[in-house]
């Protein structure tokens, strides 16, 4: 069975494809979701544990579900 990468890495190139899909630069993504540039972009290196409330700002940002989001994780 093939190793799988950490669930945060995954979670953040899970939101980067999702934020370059749209065509949104990482500070303006981050405005979108009201949080700093810095803690998204550590989230999209898989740097951070993501509080839920967080995650979905995230989903809202991307005008998607959670369970959109996290789907295939």
């Amino acid at each position: 069975m093939a190793k799988r990468r950490d669930i945060l890495k995954r979670f953040g190139a899970r939101v980067r494809e999702l934020r370059l899909e749209m065509g949104l630069s990482q500070e303006k993504f981050a405005a979108k979701c009201g949080l700093d540039r810095t803690y998204l972009g550590s989230v999209e290196r898989g740097e951070r544990n993501i509080a839920i409330r967080n995650i979905e700002r995230i989903a809202t940002a991307l005008g998607i579900s959670i369970s959109v989001l996290t789907s295939d994780l």
